[in-house]
């Protein structure tokens, strides 16, 4: 299983506590010692599941938005909005549990125009107010389908947001641009006369579900 670089040093510290506790429990066999390796064992499997990393294929094309997180559609909003686009768009926002995939992709192909990392709040990325008071980081796209931001927004236990964007690079729709550590939110911003094709409720996959349509 692929794994994302920015959980190896977790997962090894995670494994490297786990082996020092089974060589503990083996050294002297106890109730408690047994129960403290049967605990930091399953601790380091669900910090290596955490951390995977996927490979995804989907459907692409430029007149398409694909999602860019897993998790599951908490909103589906008219807004305006003034950092990159400029004007009225649809916010669309997938919040993600400790148990998603936290690897983010591009939701569509195109260049990337404006990139903004804002420190802030780490309030539950589930509520409204998350997308203007918590740490987050923004990437704009000049795409065929039009200006298209993503922003990765901090949770309440997420407390790292890596961004790997760079202005002027390119952006292939379905490759990985970051993650966010431990539970968060990702708001995708897209033309405001897109066809929406999710709902409040809806479970997604990043890379795979598509969003809205051109």
């Amino acid at each position: 299983m692929r794994f994302a670089k920015e959980g190896v040093p977790f997962i090894a510290i995670a494994v490297a506590i786990a082996a020092a506790c089974v060589w503990f429990a083996a050294a002297g066999p106890s109730p408690l010692r047994t129960g403290l390796a049967a605990f930091t064992l399953l601790l380091a499997l669900w910090v290596a599941y955490f951390f995977r990393d996927p490979e995804r294929e989907g459907p692409r094309g430029d007149r398409i938005i694909i999602s860019p997180a897993d998790g599951r559609i908490v909103h589906v909003t008219e807004v305006h909005e003034p950092a990159f686009v400029n004007g009225p768009a649809l916010r669309i926002s997938v919040f993600m549990n400790v148990f998603n995939v936290h690897v983010n992709r591009y939701p569509v192909s195109g260049v990337v125009r404006y990139v903004h990392y804002n420190p802030g709040k780490f309030l539950n990325a589930a509520v409204e107010k998350a997308s203007l008071e918590n740490e987050q980081s923004s990437v704009g796209i000049e795409s065929p389908a039009g200006p298209v931001l993503v922003r990765q927004i901090a949770g309440l236990v997420a407390r790292r947001i890596v961004t790997y964007s760079r202005v002027g690079a390119a952006a292939a729709q379905g490759e990985r641009f970051g993650m966010i550590r431990f539970g968060s939110r990702l708001d995708v911003f897209v033309p405001p006369d897109s066809k929406v094709m999710v709902r409040v409720g809806d479970r997604v996959a990043a890379g795979t579900t598509v969003l809205a349509e051109r």
